[in-house]
């Protein structure tokens, strides 16, 4: 048996790119080299805390829970003094009591101390020192920064100081060795230190990755923090390897006599016993807070069933005490059966506390979403105006959401407009104390892409060869290096060959899956019953917010219930587009009460103009919409159930079945009330709920925990189910056992693509208000929808372009007209100045603020002398101009752009002037004697041309305003095309063609057959577009003709297999060298009318000689009576018709003087007869 030996001094990757120990490698090495326990000292955090305790558990090591934390020694934590020093000191948790206190400590140098790190004081360790053991820490900790410098009295008296606040046996020294000269003195200092107080000291060896080997890996992570490199020698680094998790026998060369050392971490070890207990789900376990119910009711529930009647009367004008028919009985049946649920599981606070914070909303102009997930299922929830979705409509089942048979925590989803979210958080926050309300901390990873790039900088590899080794690693949140070696051979083979890629690599390795930083949870927020700060240590957001350092998981497990605020952009278009409407229409739409049948909504989705619409946008639902031609709002809550892996292959027998073209069959005639509305297809776990009811008389708490026990596949579980759903039908519908084993595997095979209906239907509402709004609303809707993606320049030109798709003419930006927002102009949507790349919304708005309060700008130097410089800097006056929003002073932009310097400094000097109270001497000049003075006389310079004016503008607007590039280009597309862009829609399935256009965007991808790369090419002409699918063969040789916004010509096959036709490119070339390959012979069009058509003709010759090639060229002499004569030169002229050719001959005999006869065939080389197959659409 080893020696006893326990590392109580270790950091984990929670010390974020410090430690680069992961969890599951630590413990289990722990476990290798026979130690019964391990601890966790990250620097100043708590975060890995229950990940740490439970692994340790699952592997029967014991888990020491603590903290390396930062204490100013002379000074209050509040201190923000930079001269003040702040050591190191490690605690350890010896019972739940130090666990506690552990957290409190943790969370109070977070809150109260954080100055760079997160600082405490000796005051806040004297009132939480119980149940905690310390460490003297490292050669940072006080009382080894007095050792160092020899200083042993101010040693000895700041040890003494420690005992005296742990308890003479709650302290101790540490002694490391890694073989830095200092840790020689300041070990000398300890043994000496333990002679003259008594204390006792340990061996620890301040561990920071797992072995010897990992520490070059462990200085490439330090270089990411610092953002240095490894070339640099002032770089922080760790002055020896040895930092590493070693043996007993290890350490034991460094301190071969000091064996007490060894055998007192054992016993240290043995002394923490810490015990955490664990939420199990139920309402006495959790740490919900209790809502303060208004004078008159008694209790919660009596004022929970108040506000629940108050909403059956305003939803089905219900009588409750007094209901008149069945339906309306079988309402106060549901709602008393919720209730009593509600009540019997403890959850009566939750449903109250949340119907507050949704109430506030709605009344406070904060938009709520009619309802997420299951909690939808609730008569309820839906009285109380936690969702505005019908559960009687919709057949939605209360037991999908709060089983009385399986209970745990409900669990309601909300989604807020994400402009206004935090309103209804810092109300809760008002509400329930600032205390007791946090959001959650995530954790961002150094993922497969992140880590190649980031130690492409430390090691100063070329930023455009990292992006290169990123991007042939596969687009997937869950990839990693290993996993993208075996989806791409190409990545694993330049693993293999490629020196720099090998060097990354092997560092990447260690470090990939790290943590790099902390954020905030997007939409997780918890409230306790009490002060956070008694129930999980807590960290700050940057805006000093406290954020829990423990992640959604812990948090949960910790008993405190975790509500997700989400922040839903769709939610803030229709806000906006409703506002919009009311201000343009004077019309009050109200999208809780919208017709479910509206006509212009129902042609909207059969025409499948879904751009822009919730969960329709795709082009695969575009498909689905177009093929169903769905005629109620079922349907559509149908397809987006199914629209998902798995569930997808049975949307062409949705279709078939809604249209008659398959037969309907049931397995039996009680399922066709349950499965009629999806034309027999089993889509919802909720119909499995109620297939088990009626067929096995299983109650649906039960029919749930079956669709649970379906959806995990477990076999032996399943056999179990089986019988006793086989039982159940024999006993409550006499069915036949074999019929009933049928039923059960049809079931079960669905039931594992099942989707929440609930869900689907509260989604399925969203997607019907945004389709309204966009059938009859167009302008106000897309300038809503616009005005969302601004900031995200990916997306906004994709809706610019939808807009003018939809006939909408998508007006410029003018500083004179434009709002910071996309806005309707008489029909149409003016352009936001918001929206100009590089303007942002704090410039926009200052902007528009000033001309709204004082006039429209009559000049461009009235509006650099009114805008506020600091808003509207000079990159954002650049943008502007380039962009054509300063068109509207009547100078082009190059001279204004010329002239931004000039115009500024005439501004300051007129606003000093102002200030100090003086006139300009123009001001003073008369009208006859102020000409130098206007405001237009700047300047001028040549015009910037054409294709920089629209270079510009597809930069900064992300579209073409005034032109297209292509316009230079017209006669050689119409020379050599053989469709344009609009007529391919004509064109029939399967025929080959050749277009041209500008490829706008080009999207590189990984071919999941062949693992080879192909790419996806957006072809536009300034009036279509299309989508080219280039797959791996053809990418293979025309990879370098893909270029993003460049002008190519396409060869290739149109597919109309979709919706949206597309073309499989077979080849792809520059437009510019088109006529060279397609080119049957070229035709030299020559004016006689001037009588020069002779000189002209042999200036000709002499630049024939000048491109020699294989094209033939004639001429054509054109006499002014309009007569052409082709003649056919003596000498053969066999010319390159390359771009320099065609420019120099129409200089020589004037524009469009040159046509291209172009070859028949499509395709430059030979035809391969061999199609592609029809799936590789789907690579």
């Amino acid at each position: 048996m080893s020696k006893p030996f326990v590392h109580l001094h270790l950091h984990t990757k929670y010390s974020l790119l410090d430690g680069a120990c992961h969890i599951k490698p630590l413990v289990l090495r722990a476990k290798e080299l026979g130690m019964n326990a391990v601890a966790m000292t990250d620097h100043g955090v708590m975060y890995g805390i229950i990940e740490f305790y439970k692994t340790c558990k699952a592997e029967g090591i014991k888990p020491i829970l603590g903290c390396e934390i930062y204490i100013n020694a002379h000074a209050h934590r509040s201190s923000r003094d930079p001269s003040v020093p702040y050591h190191h000191l490690v605690l350890l948790a010896m019972n739940e009591e130090g666990y506690a206190n552990l957290a409190k400590i943790n969370t109070i140098a977070h809150m109260e101390g954080f100055y760079y790190k997160p600082r405490i004081d000796k005051e806040t360790l004297r009132e939480h020192a119980g149940g905690l053991i310390a460490l003297a820490a490292c050669l940072q900790g006080e009382v080894n920064v007095h050792l160092m410098e020899r200083h042993l009295d101010e040693a000895e008296k700041a040890a003494r100081e420690y005992m005296d606040i742990f308890g003479p046996d709650n302290f101790y020294l540490e002694m490391q060795d890694h073989g830095l000269p200092e840790q020689k003195v300041t070990n000398e200092g300890v043994r000496e230190l333990c002679r003259r107080t008594g204390l006792k000291a340990v061996v620890t060896n301040d561990v920071h990755y797992l072995h010897q080997s990992h520490a070059e890996a462990h200085e490439v992570m330090l270089c990411i923090q610092t953002s240095t490199v490894m070339s640099d020698p002032k770089r922080m680094r760790y002055a020896s390897n040895e930092f590493y998790f070693k043996s007993r026998e290890e350490l034991e060369k460094r301190f071969p006599d000091d064996a007490e050392a060894f055998d007192l971490t054992q016993a240290i070890a043995d002394r923490c016993n810490v015990t955490l207990k664990f939420s199990d789900g139920k309402a006495a376990s959790l740490h919900f807070p209790t809502y303060d119910v208004p004078p008159g009711f008694d209790s919660g529930l009596s004022y929970l069933i108040h506000l629940g009647k108050l909403g059956l009367k305003r939803h089905y004008n219900l009588d409750f005490d007094a209901p008149k028919n069945d339906a309306e009985k079988l309402l106060v049946e549901r709602f008393n059966y919720e209730v009593g649920i509600i009540e019997k599981t403890g959850f009566i606070n939750y449903f109250l506390v949340v119907s507050d914070f949704i109430g506030w909303s709605r009344s406070h102009d904060v938009p709520v979403g009619p309802g997420r997930g299951s909690g939808a299922g609730s008569i309820l929830a839906y009285s109380l105006g936690i969702t505005q979705l019908d559960p009687i409509r919709f057949d939605l089942i209360f037991e999908r959401f709060l089983n009385p048979e399986r209970v745990s925590p409900p669990d309601f989803d909300i989604d807020f407009c994400q402009a206004r979210r935090e309103r209804t958080i810092e109300y809760v926050k008002q509400k329930y104390g600032k205390e007791r309300v946090a959001q959650i901390v995530t954790f961002g990873q150094l993922g497969a892409k992140t880590v190649i790039r980031d130690i492409a900088r430390v090691l100063e590899i070329p930023l455009n060869q990292a992006n290169d080794y990123a991007k042939m690693i596969p687009e997937d949140p869950k990839m990693t290096l290993s996993k993208a070696k075996t989806e791409n051979p190409e990545f694993a083979a330049k693993c293999n060959v490629d020196p720099d890629l090998r060097r990354i690599m092997q560092y990447a390795e260690v470090l990939e899956g790290l943590y790099r930083n902390t954020g905030v949870h997007a939409a997780g927020v918890v409230i306790g019953d009490k002060p956070l700060i008694d129930l999980v240590p807590l960290a700050r957001d940057k805006d000093g917010s406290p954020v829990t350092q423990y992640a959604k998981e812990p948090v949960e497990e910790c008993g405190l219930l975790k509500m997700d605020f989400l922040g839903l952009k769709t939610l803030t278009v229709l806000k906006e587009a409703v506002d919009l409407v009311k201000l343009v229409h004077s019309v009050e739409v109200d999208l809780e009460t919208l017709p479910l049948d509206d006509a212009k909504t129902f042609d909207l989705f059969r025409r499948a103009d879904t751009v822009g619409v919730f969960q329709l946008e795709s082009g695969g639902m575009q498909r689905v919409l177009a093929d169903l031609q769905p005629t109620c709002i079922e349907e559509i809550i149908a397809i987006l159930a199914l629209y998902r892996p798995g569930p997808m292959d049975m949307i062409p027998t949705f279709v078939k079945r809604k249209k008659g073209q398959e037969q309907i069959v049931y397995d039996h005639p009680l399922l066709e009330p349950i499965l009629k509305e999806t034309y027999g297809i089993m889509v919802y776990q909720e119909q499995v709920q109620r297939a088990a009811q009626a067929l096995a008389g299983y109650s649906l708490g039960k029919a749930d925990m079956l669709r649970r026990a379906m959806g995990k596949k477990k076999v032996e579980v399943m056999v179990k189910e089986r019988a006793g759903f086989v039982e159940g039908c024999m006993k409550t519908n006499s069915i036949p056992a074999e019929q009933a084993g049928q039923i059960f595997d049809n079931i079960e095979k669905f039931a594992g693509y099942g989707f929440n209906k609930a869900h689907a239907a509260a989604y399925g509402i969203v997607t019907y208000q945004t389709a309204y709004m966009k059938a009859h609303y167009p302008a106000e809707f897309m300038c809503a929808q616009i005005s969302s993606e601004i900031g995200n320049f990916d997306k906004l030109p994709g809706f610019v372009a939808e807009a003018e798709e939809m006939g909408l003419k998508v007006l410029p930006p003018d500083v004179n007209t434009s709002l910071d927002r996309f806005a309707p102009q008489d029909g149409n949507v003016r352009y936001g100045l918001a929206g100009i790349k590089s303007v942002g919304a704090g410039a926009a708005e200052a902007i528009v603020r000033e001309r709204q309060a004082n006039g429209p700008y009559t000049s461009f130097t009235n509006f650099c002398e009114r805008v506020d410089p600091a808003a509207v800097n000079k990159r954002v006056l650049e943008a502007l101009i380039k962009c054509g929003a300063m068109d509207v002073f009547g100078m082009h932009r190059a001279r204004l752009f010329n002239n931004i310097d000039f115009a500024f400094s005439r501004a300051a000097e007129k606003a000093r002037e102002k200030a100090s109270g003086q006139s300009n001497l123009f001001d003073m000049l008369g009208a006859a004697d102020a000409g130098s003075a206007d405001p237009n006389n700047l300047p001028d310079c040549p015009k910037w041309l054409e294709k920089e004016n629209l270079a510009y503008e597809r930069e900064l607007l992300g579209i073409y305003m005034t032109g297209h590039p292509l316009n230079r280009y017209r006669r050689i597309i119409k020379d050599i095309q053989t469709f344009s862009l609009a007529k391919v829609a004509e064109a029939p399935d399967n025929k080959d063609i050749r277009v041209a256009g500008m490829a706008s965007a080009v999207t590189r991808r990984i071919s999941k057959q062949t693992k080879e790369p192909w790419a996806v090419l957006a072809l536009d002409d300034g009036e279509t577009s299309i989508e080219v699918l280039v797959f791996s063969e053809a990418f293979r040789k025309f990879e370098g003709a893909c270029v993003a916004d460049t002008p190519v010509l396409v060869c290739g096959c149109l597919s109309k297999r979709d919706e949206q036709p597309k073309i499989i490119a077979r080849e792809v070339y520059p437009l510019l060298d088109a006529p060279r390959h397609f080119g049957e012979k070229v035709v030299a069009g020559i004016k006689t009318a001037d009588g020069q058509a002779l000189k002209r003709v042999d200036a000709l010759r002499q630049l024939v000689d000048k491109f020699p090639g294989t094209v033939p060229m004639l001429i054509c002499l054109i006499y002014p009576d309009k007569r052409k004569v082709l003649i056919q030169p003596s000498k053969s002229l066999a010319i390159d018709p390359s771009p320099e050719f065609i420019t120099e001959a129409e200089a020589l005999l004037g524009r469009n003087s040159m046509k291209v006869v172009a070859k028949k065939d499509v395709y430059k080389e030979p035809r391969n007869e061999r199609r592609w197959p029809r799936d590789r659409a789907a690579s």
